[in-house]
């Protein structure tokens, strides 16, 4: 499962309401400025909290409800919406349009699982994107050059 979050965002409440290891890979591709809270106090001084728990069933039902819409969705769009969509999502304005993940075989086969495509279908798909202006592909490195055409070709972005 593949989607990105936008702040005020809670991380391990499903791993604290559970009890469990950890259940996700959490990964930044932007600057983010985090809270941390030792489970340990949560523990001792929030488990029997009643707004808490609320709070952390409001935000866990939510969560299972965009992934299970994500779900059905993402098998709906077809590679090119879903490509621009997570061009768009681990790029930032401030960093010049520059995907800073580098594409080689590896990375590429990942955003393929990622996305749900093949590596070979994920680079004609590249390619596409390429000829038609809107990415540069150099280097293992992908400059986006036409923000606003790869916005108009994922329309609202399925990953955030």
């Amino acid at each position: 499962m593949l989607c990105f979050k936008t702040p005020l965002e809670v991380v391990g409440d499903i791993e604290y309401v559970r009890e469990s290891d950890i259940v996700n890979t959490v990964q930044a591709v932007s600057p983010v400025v985090m809270l941390r809270i030792h489970y340990q106090w949560l523990a001792e001084l929030a488990s029997d909290y009643a707004p808490l728990l609320k709070f952390l069933l409001k935000i866990i039902s939510h969560k299972f409800y965009i992934d299970s819409n994500f779900s059905n969705f993402n098998l709906m769009y077809p590679v090119e919406v879903r490509l621009a969509s997570y061009l768009l999502s681990i790029s930032t304005e401030e960093a010049g349009s520059i995907v800073h993940e580098e594409l080689d075989a590896f990375n590429l086969t990942d955003i393929a699982n990622l996305i749900g495509t093949s590596y070979r279908h994920l680079n004609r798909v590249i390619q596409k994107l390429c000829a038609d202006g809107l990415i540069e592909r150099h280097q293992g490195l992908i400059m986006i050059k036409d923000r606003a055409g790869l916005r108009e070709i994922a329309g609202h972005n399925i990953y955030e």
